[in-house]
Formats: structure tokens, C-alpha cells, sequence
């Protein structure tokens, strides 16, 4: 594990056993995030794409331990060293929590409607005995500053607040306990347009100011060009993609990738560039093709991808793809 290197993730899984009948017998599995390793270096944005169900909010669990990974490894950079969370036990993992949070697509019910503002942002720094009395309400004010509220709205409830304020809340939630990762699961998908910007700019200057690393899920391209420093692409539990935002989205080189992209508005109006129509749906990942989980969508598609699968390899200086052919397809990104 390089030293720049905050988190890394190695040949991580999550199978949901699919069980059937009186006694619940397991006949087979949904493979929700399959084999999966990627890296996320310190005080950048790893930007997570790919359709609806193809794991992304699962691969983020899993490396909070939200969820139990089924295998594979999670080695988190904290207090100097790198821990491996899978098996951590529960004394150890309360306090790399500390330094893990999370930010949640829905800001209506990621908030607790009994708890008032107050309550909800000095929860994490109570369950993790940090601060008391006159110290963690001085540090609440802060956090409530931080991210663009008064501190006269700190006695109200999560009802008399906007979607986009409410995510205000969360955010300030997420960075009570100073941590040094937070995974965002589609932040702003939730919100007007106008607001998004607000909530993305104000993502990026908490970023720089206390240093922070972030994953950030998403499904809209646009979004995920403006705030990411690079960009990993999911398609049924795996990992197809990872490259620099620049370079994927100027020269893609696996064709989901392509096909993801082509969906993205083009800054002409007068463009003609039309938008690349996969045939067929998403695979089941119950019951996932043979070889490339791709290949019955590809429109490049040969012999060899249909028996045999692909692994992520570096093909250009750290430019990762899951393709047998890769270098000899020339695909179109966003102009």
C-alpha cells in the first residue's frame, strides 16, 4: 500500500444468498459487488459510476462494514498505519468508524424527525465519547457554520428545513468526528438542480479545508466530472474502468464506458453526436453471462469475450480496464 494511498480495496465480494421453501435452502446467489479492487489516494475524490443496481451503494457499505463483505480485503490508512477492516473486532472498528463516515442520498429520511438539529449533529461525538458539555455544544455551533446554517436553527426539527438544508445537516453530522474518508452515496441525486451546485461546491471547500478524501457514488456523469479527481466504473458488481476524470471522459477505453458517456449532454447545441443505445438489459446478477459480464450488450463484442473473463490491468499509467481488446478499439469520449 502506497504511502499516498488512504484506502484499498482488494478482491472485494458481497453474495446475498437467494433461499427457497420451508427450510430456506440457499440455491444460489445475487453477486451485488463481485471481486472488486480499486485504491483511493489521500485529500482526492474517487468519483463511482455505473446504472442503477450495478453495487456502487453496496461497494460503499461493504468498506463501512455497514455491511458484512462475504470477502476480499479493506485496508484503511489511520493513525499512520493501514488496518484491514474485514474481521476487525468490535472494540477496533468503533474507533476506525471515527474516521469513516458517510453521507446519504436522501436527506429527508437520513435525519431523525424527533431529534432536533442539535441532537442529530452531537450524536457521533456522544456515541464516541469525544466531547461534553460547554465543548460540544461551542463544537456543534461550529459545524453548523461550517456548512452555511445559523446557529439559530440548531432548536428546530428536520421538518422545517429545505432537501437542501437538510443535506447541510448530514454533511455537518458526517463531519463531527473529524474523519479522514467519507463516502457520499449520491449526495445531491435527490435535489434541484440549482441546489446540487451549492451542495457540490460546498463538498469541495470542506475538502479543502479539513483535508478531506472522498468516494463519491453517483449515476450523473456531469456531476461526477465536476467534483471527481478520477473515475471508477461499475457494471453488475465489477469494476470495468478506472482512469483519471480527464482521460476517461477524452478517451474511454472500456465500451460501457463509451456508452455511459455518449449520455452525457454535449456543450454544443448544434452537436450531432447521438447517444450509443446498449441492446438488450443489464445483466442478472443472480445469473451473470459467461466470460465478459458485458459481452451480450457490447457492440464490439468477439468469441473470445463470451467464454473467457477479463481482468482490471493497468494499460496505461494508471489507466485500469476490464477488456480483452482494449487498445485496439479507438473509443469516442465527451468532446
Amino acid at each position: 500500500m502506497k504511502n499516498n494511498v488512504i484506502l484499498e480495496v482488494k478482491g472485494l465480494k458481497k453474495y446475498f444468498p437467494i433461499q427457497k421453501g420451508f427450510f430456506k435452502k440457499t440455491v444460489g446467489y445475487i453477486k451485488a459487488v463481485d471481486d472488486v479492487d480499486l485504491y483511493i489516494k489521500e485529500g482526492e475524490t474517487l468519483g463511482l459510476v455505473g446504472e442503477s443496481g450495478s453495487g456502487k451503494t453496496t461497494l460503499g457499505r461493504c468498506i463501512l462494514r455497514a455491511i458484512e463483505p462475504t470477502e476480499g480485503e479493506v485496508n484503511f490508512r489511520y493513525n499512520g498505519s493501514p488496518v484491514n477492516l474485514i474481521g476487525l473486532e468490535p472494540k477496533k472498528m468503533k474507533e476506525a468508524r471515527r474516521h469513516l463516515q458517510m453521507i446519504f442520498q436522501d436527506p429527508y429520511s437520513s435525519l431523525d424527525p424527533r431529534m432536533i438539529v442539535s441532537d442529530i449533529i452531537a450524536e457521533p461525538l456522544q456515541a464516541n465519547r469525544l466531547l461534553k458539555g460547554k465543548a460540544l455544544r461551542d463544537k456543534i455551533k461550529e459545524l453548523i457554520g461550517f456548512v452555511g446554517l445559523e446557529k439559530s436553527q440548531l432548536r428546530r426539527y428536520p421538518h422545517a428545513f429545505s432537501g437542501g438544508q437538510r443535506q447541510r445537516i448530514g454533511i455537518a453530522r458526517a463531519l463531527a468526528t473529524n474523519p479522514k474518508l467519507i463516502i457520499a452515496d449520491e449526495p445531491v441525486s435527490a435535489l434541484d438542480v440549482s441546489i446540487q451546485a451549492q451542495i457540490l461546491n460546498l463538498l469541495q471547500d470542506l475538502q479543502k479545508e479539513f483535508n478531506l478524501t472522498y468516494l463519491f457514488i453517483a449515476h450523473d456523469l456531469a456531476v461526477v466530472q465536476h467534483i471527481s479527481d478520477r473515475v471508477a466504473v461499475m457494471y453488475v458488481g465489477k469494476l470495468v474502468e478506472l482512469a483519471s476524470t480527464e482521460e476517461l471522459y477524452i478517451e474511454p477505453l472500456h465500451p460501457y464506458s463509451e456508452a455511459l458517456l455518449s449520455a452525457v449532454p454535449p456543450l454544443d447545441p448544434d452537436s450531432t453526436e447521438q447517444r450509443i443505445i446498449l441492446p438488450g438489459e443489464v445483466a442478472n446478477p443472480a445469473n451473470p453471462p459467461s466470460g465478459c459480464y458485458f459481452h451480450p450488450r457490447c457492440n464490439y463484442a468477439k468469441d473470445r469475450c463470451s467464454t473467457e473473463t477479463p481482468h482490471l490491468r493497468e494499460v496505461k499509467p494508471e489507466h485500469f480496464v476490464s477488456c480483452h481488446y482494449a487498445e485496439e478499439l479507438g473509443l469516442k469520449g465527451v468532446d
